[in-house]
């Protein structure tokens, strides 16, 4: 078994960059908003560091379970998500400000529903 208390506070760390990352990109409805002015830059590193949290900490919870608690939810693309991570903190130079627009306005919706359900199925187990 695993450290549950531990796993939910990862959990609710990844929900706070999430409802961060929503709350800091309401105003980029382009990718190219990001590379128009200094704070859309701005905007995309913070929103790739939110994205290393992200990731390390999927990667944590993935290590402290034994790699078996994530598979509960196969609807989120966990290895993708840890992927993205390595390639913003090793490659930053190529990041590619059209995939994490997409990222954000296609996948984080989702990854945020089911965080919280995870957090929910932690609670009530």
């Amino acid at each position: 078994m695993f450290d549950k208390d531990r796993i939910l506070s990862l959990l609710d760390r990844i929900e706070d960059s999430i409802l961060l990352i929503q709350n800091k990109s309401g105003e980029i409805i382009d990718s190219d908003d990001f590379l128009l002015t200094q704070d859309g830059m701005f905007i995309l590193s913070g929103i790739c560091m939110q994205l290393i949290f992200i990731g390390e900490s999927v990667k944590t919870i993935d290590y402290k379970t034994n790699h078996e608690y994530l598979k509960n939810y196969p609807c989120i693309p966990w290895t993708e998500i840890m992927g993205l991570r390595d390639i913003i903190a090793h490659e930053y130079h190529k990041i590619d400000e059209e995939e994490i627009f997409n990222v954000i306005k296609n996948d984080i919706p989702s990854l945020l529903h089911e965080i919280q359900k995870m957090k929910q199925d932690l609670i009530d187990s």
